[in-house]
């Protein structure tokens, strides 16, 4: 029989504020709770049934009273709210120390000698949405030839440049080098490709964005999976944002739902192992733009998905959905948050509405994919496959 463990990371769906939240002014913060609230309530209803609404309240998604998942929510250990600190943390890693940040841009010896490599001086060097910085800067980009660097609350180096004026081989290598370049004290967790098309007053980011990550410090949960001589196949940045570690196989895609299609085109082939997606759209189109209906709606539609994802399961699956960070549309801020993260852990074979309470660390879910499919253990994290398992 074959034996998996799909893994659905709903990026940026957090579920709550946690205790440090202040410290990263994010006190207020939960996502899920608060699109709710916006909408007047969210219609999920399969998610309901998992259990979703058993972890915390959300309007309209009611406790269920006999969940078909066990379900409860994970705090962050390490320092930070950004993509490869909480996708790191899920695969064994506990940061000690955040990745750097440049809330006022970067240092300008930097962003000199990053200009005399790539021959171009470049626009912007500040702390912007990426969407609005290209409708802001985009026109004198096009006239210059400079590309636009911008940065986030989040520990990203990012480079925005339209594709009809800097190819995107060129915009990679731009990339290459700043990645090269940023290293010791300035080493941010992604640099990030961001290229864009259109005219001015309606340029649009295209679906052709690349991450540069670092390579983890250790061997991850992805890396035990393969040594077992299983497969790993990652949908969507997985690979990016873990450095092809462990990764057998992968397909990019271009949002949500092609995310969906291409997980269900895993399930379908029956190969042993570690299905692990991640579902950008949440974050990159609604969170940071503000967007609560477009958020929301995006929510729905995953919802709506999901009993496509379940009839594909056999007997030996487990379906764990999660997320990585918060990322609140309803607040001021454009950035990630500071959030708890959603856990509905699913199986045909599993016990159903088993409350796993608060775990302490993302990596709790790594530790229990890797008992359960029998690989060696990661360094970090407590499994509670015991708990879920039928006695």
């Amino acid at each position: 029989m074959v034996k998996r463990a799909i893994l659905i990371v709903l990026d940026s769906v957090g579920i709550g504020e946690m205790p440090d939240a202040l410290e990263y002014g994010d006190q207020g913060s939960n996502t899920l709770g608060n699109i709710a609230k916006a909408m007047n309530g969210l219609n999920l209803p399969n998610l309901q049934a998992l259990g979703l609404g058993n972890i915390a309240p959300i309007q309209g998604v009611e406790p269920a009273d006999n969940p078909l998942a066990c379900y409860g929510k994970m705090a962050e250990a390490s320092p930070g709210k950004d993509t490869t600190t909480g996708h790191w943390e899920i695969a064994g890693v506990i940061l000690e120390k955040a990745f750097p940040t440049f809330p006022k841009g970067f240092p300008q010896e930097f962003i000199q000698a990053f200009e005399e490599k790539i021959g171009r001086r470049v626009l912007g060097n500040e702390v912007a949405s990426g969407t609005e910085i290209i409708q802001r800067l985009g026109e004198e980009h096009v006239k210059t030839g400079r590309p636009i660097v911008y940065t986030s609350a989040d520990s990203v180096f990012q480079v925005a440049a339209h594709e009809e004026v800097i190819p995107l081989a060129e915009l990679m290598q731009f990339c290459e080098t700043a990645r090269q370049m940023l290293d010791g004290d300035m080493r941010v967790g992604r640099v990030i490709a961001r290229p864009f098309l259109g005219e001015p007053g309606n340029y649009y980011r295209t679906s052709h964005r690349h991450d540069f990550a670092i390579e983890p410090p250790h061997k991850i949960f992805l890396d035990y999976v393969q040594e077992a001589g299983l497969n790993v196949m990652a949908v969507g940045k997985i690979k990016d944002i873990y450095y092809g570690h462990g990764v057998t196989e992968f397909v990019l895609t271009t949002g949500n739902q092609e995310g969906v299609d291409k997980t269900l085109l895993y399930l379908k082939e029956e190969k042993s192992g570690l299905i692990m997606t991640n579902l950008v759209d949440f974050d990159m189109l609604f969170g940071h733009r503000n967007n609560v209906k477009g958020y929301a709606q995006a929510l729905e539609e995953f919802d709506a998905r999901l009993p496509e994802i379940l009839t594909c399961l056999n007997k030996e699956d487990i379906l764990i959905i999660t997320a990585d960070h918060g990322c609140d549309p309803t607040t001021p801020s454009t950035d990630h948050s500071r959030e708890y993260v959603p856990l509905l852990v699913y199986g045909q074979e599993l016990q159903r509405g088993v409350n796993l309470g608060v775990r302490s660390s993302f990596s709790d879910l790594g530790q229990t994919v890797a008992e359960y499919l029998k690989t060696s253990r990661i360094p970090h994290g407590k499994s509670f496959l015991a708990d879920i398992v039928k006695s």
